[in-house]
């Protein structure tokens, strides 16, 4: 089965909101599983848990066929989720324009094309979705 991952704040911003939007889309579409992710910052002392994140997430769209909800602590929020996307060998990964950004900030360190989509296809050979932010 086809897994879509997808990278979220909490609580739900109005960027992640729409990202999630997209990432519900992909997944029904794929007949996908979607994996809803956060990332607890060691550094930020916030415990967000999986309950948390699932009340959030259903509150705002309903209950979400096919849907888990994974909360991974760490101290960096890209190298979390890259971890995350290579051990549930994702298909997809869905991610807003601002995580996008800090992403390629993050490649800049260690290459000199920092094209997120190409290193993510080259490193864990899954599909880049980039959503753009909602209109205010």
């Amino acid at each position: 089965m086809t897994l879509v991952v997808v990278p979220v704040r909490y609580p739900l911003t109005k960027h992640s909101r729409r990202t999630l939007e997209e990432a519900i889309e992909v997944a029904s579409e794929h007949d996908a599983a979607l994996t809803v992710l956060y990332v607890n910052l060691y550094q930020n002392g916030k415990n967000v848990t999986r309950t948390d994140l699932k009340d959030a997430v259903e509150a705002e769209f309903g209950p979400v066929e096919s849907a888990r909800y994974v909360v991974r602590t760490g101290f960096l929020v890209e190298e979390s989720i890259l971890d995350e996307v290579a051990a549930e060998d994702a298909d997809v990964v869905v991610i807003g324009t601002k995580q996008a950004s800090r992403w390629r900030r993050i490649l800049r360190r260690f290459t000199d094309n920092p094209d997120i989509d190409r290193y993510l296809r080259t490193h864990l050979d899954c599909t880049v979705i980039t959503v753009e932010s909602a209109s205010a």
